[in-house]
């Protein structure tokens, strides 16, 4: 048997292609138990994230694993195979185990060395063993990923430089913000107010972030109200209605979308009309 990666990332797919493979919930399940019937693979896991979805294979057939995987990939992500190919890259082997390596050390994450994705690979093996889809090779490959990661962030700098995607989105925004340099010492973020929309991982981490760069004031908005409340809770913010976020707009400084909406949540209407 050998490890297979079948995925796509920041690095080989638009932003658009991106958006519709990710698999999360029943639809990740539903991969992984798929997946591990097919005849050529004998474990499996998923790692799918908002910048990649790669599926993790023991094979006994490398050709036959990598039709049956990106055959399954296309179905559950309800992406067109033709428009899918294009963009993913397989890995085999050796070099299956250095990418999960690398990945998990943040090495190939579009912010180097962020902390999110070690904690991202360990919740896809959790799903992986909770379905009954990893076994001995990928569940030791696994925990020897984990290990390497721990070990890159406690034995180099990489974790001082590898801020989060949201964090350096944050600085820059911050510093886009500045009517000044600005003063030593000072919070990024001092006497702002920030609208935070979505409730999920990633709208968490924003509106933490926001809250330690000396935000003023922080208010989440999202489509199911008792998820923004949980997040609120967190974060020590207000909640606004999806209704009234045409108005939560015109009072914000700074606003942080991440949701896993369709189409567009802040249209070119509400923005208008906020700066109106």
């Amino acid at each position: 048997m050998s490890v297979l990666v079948v995925g796509l990332s920041h690095k080989s797919a638009p932003v658009a292609i991106l958006e519709q493979a990710v698999v999360s919930g029943d639809t990740l399940a539903k991969l992984l138990r798929d997946v591990a019937l097919t005849d050529p693979v004998a474990e499996t896991f998923v790692v799918s994230t908002c910048n990649r979805v790669e599926v993790y294979a023991d094979v006994d057939r490398f050709h036959a694993g990598v039709t049956a995987i990106c055959e399954l990939l296309a179905r559950h992500c309800g992406v067109q195979a033709r428009d899918l190919t294009a963009h993913l890259y397989v890995h085999y082997e050796d070099r299956a185990v250095a990418h999960l390596l690398a990945v998990a050390c943040g090495l190939d994450s579009v912010v180097v060395g962020e902390g999110q994705i070690i904690g991202q690979v360990r919740s896809a093996l959790k799903l992986a063993e909770e379905q009954g889809t990893v076994g001995r090779v990928l569940g030791e490959l696994g925990r020897l990923a984990l290990r390497a990661g721990k070990r890159a962030r406690a034995e180099t700098g990489i974790d001082r430089a590898g801020q989060s995607l949201v964090s350096v989105a944050i600085e820059l925004a911050a510093a886009r913000l500045a009517d000044a340099a600005p003063v030593s010492g000072t919070p990024a973020l001092a006497g702002r107010d920030v609208l935070v929309v979505g409730a999920g991982a990633m709208s968490t981490l924003a509106a933490i972030t926001a809250g330690r760069s000396g935000a003023a004031s922080i208010a989440v908005a999202n489509r199911t109200r008792r998820h923004a409340e949980r997040l609120a809770a967190k974060a020590g913010a207000a909640v606004v209605a999806l209704a009234d976020l045409g108005s939560a707009l015109s009072g914000a400084d700074l606003v942080i979308s991440c949701t896993g909406a369709d189409g567009y949540v802040i249209t070119t209407d509400l923005v208008c009309a906020a700066l109106a």
